[in-house]
């Protein structure tokens, strides 16, 4: 379940900062200023989405991380208690020899 809301937020910041990114080039681009002033904001801007852009991908790469540990976590609980589980059928088995009747092993 923490996967599926880890994937959207990432989703959504990937979403919210690609629209953030067209919404800044195309405000400066229809802004009336010289050709100069527009190359200029463009490159702002583009340095700020950038910016924008390394620090969603710090939180994403963060938020992989937890999850990544979280799986290793389960994943090493459950191989533990499936060797515990082995373990108990394993001495039950040793504990439980079937008995074998007296006159088996001799003749009629």
């Amino acid at each position: 379940m923490a996967d599926n809301r880890d994937s959207h937020f990432a989703d959504s910041l990937l979403t919210f900062l690609a629209g953030a990114a067209t919404g800044f080039l195309l405000g400066i681009l229809f802004a009336p200023s010289s050709g100069k002033e527009t190359r200029k904001k463009i490159k702002e801007q583009a340095k700020k989405g950038q910016e924008l852009a390394a620090q969603g991908y710090a939180k994403v790469a963060k938020e992989a991380e937890k999850g990544a540990k979280v799986v290793k976590e389960k994943a090493e609980e459950g191989i533990e208690a499936i060797r515990e589980f082995l373990e108990k059928k394993k001495s039950e088995a040793v504990e439980e020899k079937p008995e074998v009747p007296e006159d088996l092993g001799k003749g009629k």
